[in-house]
């Protein structure tokens, strides 16, 4: 499974990145009101020649996606890193969709809220119906690699702003942007470096680092699958050849190391999943 090339998503709070404590289906299991709910949502299987994509937490109440496949949509309404996601049919990671949800009177940040309404979406239209086990995995532990404990200077806290009380943010802060051999974090939790470096190992990744707060994250290695020749190749495609494994680029540029082991994984397992209903 190869990670995508041209990812972005930004967020207008780095809130929507905390676990969410109980999925949808727990919710409704509990006899307390029903989950919450968009009070409109536009579905449609993404035919445009325009091949970028992106994904957008605007407010409390309003989610984007563009040109995104299903799994990405899932694991962003579970929290969950891309092998903690078991089953599901072959068109979950190719067919690409354009998403579009409202929720009438929610202002300010995202929050979790937003995560469960998204849960019900994907329940709704998708059909998604699911359930959680604990499996042993092959895992990576991300740990710092230094004696001394410090960091490469790739690694950064984060100068963004509190995002939760200041609205009035700069673009850049709370974005993740990947392309080939490069993956870009401002103002983001360490644990979610963890989840967007996980599909360019294909491993689940075990945060040890204990690095807590916000973070900005630059990282650019060479890819070990050969890539496509751009049309006018440039000075930047042969940087890419020219830079470190993503193994040694870790360590040399954020001061932290993947370590291989096995570990008792919580997995969503999908039971049932169809293409969308209509609009």
């Amino acid at each position: 499974r190869r990670p995508m090339r041209t990812t972005i998503i930004r967020l207008a709070s780095a809130a929507l990145f905390s676990c969410v404590p109980s999925s949808v289906a727990l919710m409704a299991q509990s006899g307390v009101a029903g989950p919450p709910k968009f009070d409109v949502a536009s579905v449609k299987l993404h035919t445009s020649d325009d091949q970028r994509m992106m994904m957008v937490a605007r407010t409390a109440g309003h989610f984007v996606a563009a040109n995104v496949p299903l799994r990405l949509v899932i694991r962003t309404a579970f929290q969950l890193q891309d092998d903690q996601i078991i089953g599901g049919p072959d068109w979950l990671a190719s067919d690409r969709f354009d998403i579009e949800a409202r929720a009438a009177g929610m202002t300010g940040p995202p929050s979790l809220e937003l995560l469960a309404m998204l849960q019900s979406l994907l329940a709704d239209r998708f059909k998604l119906t699911t359930h959680r086990e604990m499996r042993e995995l092959p895992v990576f532990e991300l740990a710092r690699a230094r004696d001394d404990g410090t960091l490469g200077a790739g690694l950064r806290a984060t100068a963004c702003p509190d995002l939760a009380t200041d609205l009035k943010q700069p673009k850049p802060c709370a974005t993740i942007s990947n392309g080939v051999g490069s993956l870009t974090l401002r103002g983001t939790p360490f644990d979610v470096f963890a989840a967007y470096l996980a599909p360019f190992v294909n491993r689940v990744i075990v945060n040890r680092t204990a690095l807590d707060g916000r973070w900005d994250i630059d990282l650019r290695w060479s890819p070990e699958q050969p890539q496509p020749a751009p049309i006018a190749a440039g000075p930047e495609a042969a940087r890419v050849d020219d830079r470190p494994s993503l193994f040694t680029a870790l360590q040399e540029q954020l001061g932290l190391k993947l370590s291989s082991s096995r570990a008792m994984v919580e997995v969503l397992v999908i039971d049932t999943l169809e293409h969308p209903t209509p609009n």
